[in-house]
């Protein structure tokens, strides 16, 4: 068979670092634009993007040619340093050192996208750490609780 044909779907999460409440509502939808922007130039495709003020969730379109690794370096070092640079008020932002990445389905993909688009209803219930635990035992990721928060 010729060519690439694949669907990489892929859903990220990660904190500011100490879960600090940096990411103010009115620049939000500023920095996943962002975000898009590092994503598209690494050939992937931001598909969704959203969150509250301590964590995001990115959900994309991975190519065939870059590690997620890359993809959550680039997307971290660039929207912080974009960060800094727009506000500069936002000096001490920072990213949580580690991330989640969570393969996904086609077939939920509107789930994952609402789920995504409703953080600030859902956390209305249930904090950051709570939802990545939910999110690790729900994917089946083993993982050591002393070794998850900054």
């Amino acid at each position: 068979m010729p060519g690439k044909h694949l669907s990489l779907l892929v859903h990220f999460i990660w904190s500011t670092a100490h879960r600090e409440l940096r990411i103010a509502p009115e620049w939000r939808d500023r920095l996943y634009g962002y975000i898009g922007g590092v994503l598209e130039h690494k050939k992937a495709k931001l598909l969704c993007a959203g969150g509250v003020s301590d964590h995001i969730h990115v959900y994309a379109s991975l190519p065939s040619t870059a590690t997620i690794a890359e993809l959550v370096n680039a997307m971290k070092a660039n929207s912080s340093r974009w960060i800094h640079e727009t506000f500069p008020e936002q000096r001490g932002f920072a990213w949580q050192n580690g991330y989640g990445a969570f393969s996904v389905s086609k077939s939920v993909e509107d789930q994952v996208i609402k789920y995504i688009r409703n953080q600030e209803v859902h956390h209305r219930r249930r904090d950051f750490k709570q939802e990545f635990l939910a999110l690790l035992k729900k994917h089946g990721v083993e993982y050591d609780e002393r070794y998850l928060w900054d």
